[in-house]
């Protein structure tokens, strides 16, 4: 978001639609001044809302959060391999959250570390698969392609990839990267152009560039577009 965009909606300061990042205390005016709509949570409008969420669901339940962003998820999907339980993960959960990802796919094992998601995983919807043979077999029952994200022989820079309207973005683990069974499950495999020395950069970094190149040329929801302005219920000035 520009330094000087306008709030997505409702009245109050126009410097930046984020106003603030360390939460809002209790709804000013008391239980009288609560607003009926019930996507509000009275327990959140009665002590502050303290959560990592944008402005515009302060005061929500996670219930309703959810629900809002289910009605404008971008057809794109996240999958990571988890066989060392890579510490990346977090961040890719958080990336994908932030994008508006439709679904994460962890491959592999169950269990990963979710501090570096903040608590978006309670916003986005997780899958699990044993193996990459069973994500393959999910992708191809949903009609969607897998694009790998890796720098090996014969992949295509992704400055010049055409993503796919629905797909599946697949990455590896930070420092093996993927695993040939990967590699041959995907149709297109796209590589971060880098130009400093290193060889790879961080998988969670990976993932955000990725993503914000299928944004940039997919979504209907980037600023200035036909849907770049949601509309919703405000939170009050004086609690900001």
């Amino acid at each position: 978001m520009t330094e000087n965009a306008e709030p997505a909606d409702g009245p109050g300061p126009t410097s930046h639609p984020e106003r603030t990042t360390a939460g809002v205390g209790p709804w000013p005016g008391g239980p009288e001044a609560w607003p009926t709509d019930e996507r509000f949570d009275p327990e959140l409008l009665e002590h502050g809302d303290s959560r990592n969420v944008i402005d515009r669901y302060r005061y929500w339940r996670m219930e309703a959060i959810v629900a809002d962003l289910d009605e404008h998820r971008h057809p794109f999907h996240v999958a990571i391999e988890n066989w060392q339980h890579d510490m990346n993960i977090g961040s890719i959960v958080r990336s994908a959250n932030a994008f508006g990802a439709d679904t994460v796919h962890i491959v592999g094992r169950r269990r990963w570390n979710k501090r570096g998601a903040m608590v978006t995983d309670r916003y986005q919807h997780v899958q699990y698969h044993a193996d990459v043979a069973e994500l393959a077999a999910w992708a191809a029952a949903n009609g969607l392609p897998i694009i790998a994200i890796d720098n090996v022989p014969g992949c295509v820079p992704v400055e010049t990839f055409v993503w796919p309207e629905r797909c599946i973005m697949l990455f590896g683990q930070e420092g093996p990267g993927l695993t040939d069974e990967a590699v041959a499950a995907a149709e297109a495999v796209v590589e971060i152009t880098q130009y400093g020395s290193t060889r790879s950069i961080n998988a969670s970094a990976a993932a955000a560039v990725s993503m914000f190149s299928w944004v940039t040329q997919r979504s209907q929801l980037v600023p200035g577009g036909p849907s770049a302005r949601a509309t919703g219920c405000d939170i009050p000035p004086q609690s900001r």
